[in-house]
């Protein structure tokens, strides 16, 4: 059946799009959009060349092959180039605000281009001084604040290696990240404000650099001010430090949920050409524009956000809770601001649709022409909710990527129209193919996404690994072929669906599902604010759908029922819950992602502390709540049939 059209971009609209111009510039303006991607998935060293090219990559040495070959993993591209993924920040003399920066207070800073870049050279010079070289590692404790983008710069300005962790992590997580990297230096935030409430972080500073061995620590305050603040008085002559293209540029982490996090190292070269290309031709910001990305720094998005930089954008950083002092708040901002392009994740959509909210009767919202959405699939619910509740008239750009790559392997596309519950298309040189159950490429079916054409962005590898961890991670199940660990459903007009997490799918009478659909039905129940469920065999293994509810009030028979009816409408009476939960949180990571796989584990009784790293779980009394539900047997009150309790 054809999907809704919500929004088509106008001619105006068209015209003016970043990849509209580039699609001119390559020779291409009488193609869609289709054969656009499909030559460069295709012919992918001629697509690549005509990224670097078009957006002037300025490198010291030039390039002798574009790509070494296409096998995965082992492709290096463009090889003998040296430059600076910094760099490019400030090749052009610009003027007025780059960072704007709000926290929960109202408290504003603006940082202007001359202070950026003048910070930037005189933390670089001032970290050389000190003896921080090419390679080491540079580790940032910090909240979302301008100063948090200044240390990342300066260190990529000098060749040593970026790494971060929120202020919102325990100091076991974040001991967790770093000590697998060894960093020379830190940086950490005095403080941060959440729910109204100012959190002093500098005792767990303290412990971290004490665990890790660190004697260069600077405090940043939320004004800026602190130790940190010596370091840029130093003089702004500066050189970058010109690198080869797969140098480390930074470390992220993965959620680390069933072991400690897997430290990804990017590249230089291929950051700076994926964020080039997905943030101008994908999600269309221009120069002039305010960019804006609810995020922590904890998040691969912060990364994704500051690169818009490089175009020219200015970047707003919010430091806080979105949903206080009310629901309204990051909407007022957008107006007050005039944000042109406001990023979130699909639960933030969701709730603001829970809480029925109209900031498009509360707001002129003016400026705002785009709102992107990853973190999680987004429902048709959410998608039509933004186009009832926010702005008729704006381009919702979903998409769905990863830390692995820190960019979306399907997303947006502005001269395309926007169906309801369905990712615009697949990014340009981004092979994404669904695999059927025998590894064979399938359209209008739901496969396992998988990647079979090397990206400039893939991690050129884990810190401290052979190879082995790696190879597992991407590589295990379709040799020479990346497999993600979603579904994805691709339609005949390129179009995409995630299905979520394939290794957390359901599986009941011969059907398999993906969690992200029983949510939305179970969500649309109005009573249920967050859901999670997991697939579990009960004591005469037969499967079992456990479903936990998160509920605005008590779970009786009435709400269960509403829950299995609108399972049984949305989806199918095969995956009506057997038993229906109520619990006082959902469990999920630092980054907001439900433990669907580590709940699993503690419902079938593998111990805690092998089912999960506690230290990357954001809400432990969850998971705590969970376990002494399986120790209480969730099966014994339900029959053969399944009742639900």
């Amino acid at each position: 059946m054809e999907e809704r059209r919500l929004w088509t971009p106008s001619d105006e609209r068209i015209k003016r799009a970043n990849i509209t111009r580039y699609m001119s510039a390559i020779g291409k303006q009488d193609e869609d959009y289709n054969k656009l991607w499909n030559w460069s998935v295709s012919s992918i060293e001629d697509f690549w060349r005509s990224i670097w090219e078009y957006f002037k990559v300025r490198s010291s040495e030039s390039y002798s092959v574009i790509l070494s070959s296409r096998k995965m993993p082992g492709a290096r591209w463009f090889v003998g180039s040296k430059l600076n993924y910094a760099e490019h920040f400030f090749l052009s003399n610009r003027e007025g605000e780059a960072i704007v920066y709000l926290d929960e207070m109202g408290n504003r800073r603006s940082i202007s281009w001359g202070q950026l870049r003048k910070s930037v050279f005189s933390l670089a010079n001032s970290m050389r001084e000190i003896g921080i070289k090419k390679g080491d590692r540079v580790a940032g404790y910090l909240s979302n604040v301008p100063e948090a983008v200044i240390c990342m710069l300066a260190s990529a300005s000098i060749g040593a290696i970026w790494s971060c962790c929120s202020t919102d992590f325990g100091v076991q997580s974040v001991l967790d990240r770093f000590k697998q990297i060894n960093p020379k230096i830190l940086f950490y935030s005095e403080s941060y404000s959440y729910n109204g409430k100012l959190i002093g972080t500098a005792d767990n500073a303290e412990k971290i650099a004490s665990s890790l061995g660190i004697g260069n620590v600077y405090s940043i305050g939320q004004d800026g001010t602190g130790s940190f603040s010596d370091l840029l008085e130093k003089s702004c002559s500066f050189e970058f430090e010109q690198l080869p293209f797969e140098h480390p540029l930074w470390i992220l982490y993965s959620s680390g949920t069933t072991g400690l996090p897997k430290p990804i190292v990017h590249s230089h070269g291929g950051i700076l050409l994926e964020h080039l290309k997905v943030l101008s031709l994908h999600n269309d910001i221009h120069d002039g524009d305010l960019f804006f990305w609810y995020t922590s720094t904890g998040w691969m998005m912060w990364n994704y956000l500051v690169s818009g930089l490089i175009l020219g954008s200015r970047i707003l950083l919010y430091d806080g809770n979105p949903f206080y002092p009310d629901g309204y708040r990051m909407w007022e901002i957008a107006e007050k601001e005039g944000i042109t392009f406001f990023g979130t994740s699909a639960p933030y959509i969701h709730t603001c649709k829970k809480k029925k909210l109209e900031p498009g009767k509360v707001f002129g919202l003016r400026k705002l022409e785009g709102i992107g959405s990853t973190g999680s699939p987004l429902t048709k619910e959410g998608f039509d909710w933004v186009y009832s509740g926010v702005k008729e008239d704006v381009w919702l750009a979903s998409m769905s990527g990863g830390t692995d790559v820190c960019t979306g392997f399907v997303g947006g596309c502005p001269i395309l129209p926007v169906y309801s519950g369905e990712i615009q298309c697949r990014c340009l040189g981004a092979k994404v193919e669904a695999f059927d159950e025998n590894g064979r490429s399938v359209v209008e079916q739901v496969g396992e996404l998988v990647i079979t054409e090397p990206m400039p962005s893939m991690p050129v590898f884990f810190w401290n690994d052979d190879g082995t961890r790696y190879m597992e991670s991407y590589f295990s199940v379709y040799p020479g072929v990346w497999r993600h660990g979603d579904w994805i459903m691709i339609n005949k007009r390129g179009g995409c669906v995630i299905y979520g997490r394939s290794d957390s799918t359901i599986k009941r009478m011969g059907a398999r599902i993906g969690t992200s659909e029983i949510y939305r039905a179970v969500e649309s129940v109005d009573e249920v604010l967050d859901s999670l469920a997991v697939d579990v065999p009960d004591a005469e293994g037969n499967p079992r759908l456990v479903l936990f509810v998160l509920l605005a009030s008590e779970l009786d028979e009435r709400i269960k029922e509403k829950i299995r009816d609108a399972v049984r409408e949305k989806l199918s009476p095969r995956f009506v819950p057997d038993v229906i939960i109520r619990v006082r949180e959902i469990p999920k990571t630092l980054n907001g992602k439900k433990l669907e796989i580590p709940v699993k584990k503690v419902l079938m009784g593998v111990e805690l502390e092998k089912a999960l790293n506690i230290g990357s779980v954001a809400n432990p009394d969850a998971v705590a709540e969970i376990r002494e539900i399986a120790k209480e047997g969730i099966f014994k009150s339900i029959g053969k049939g399944g009742s639900g309790i």
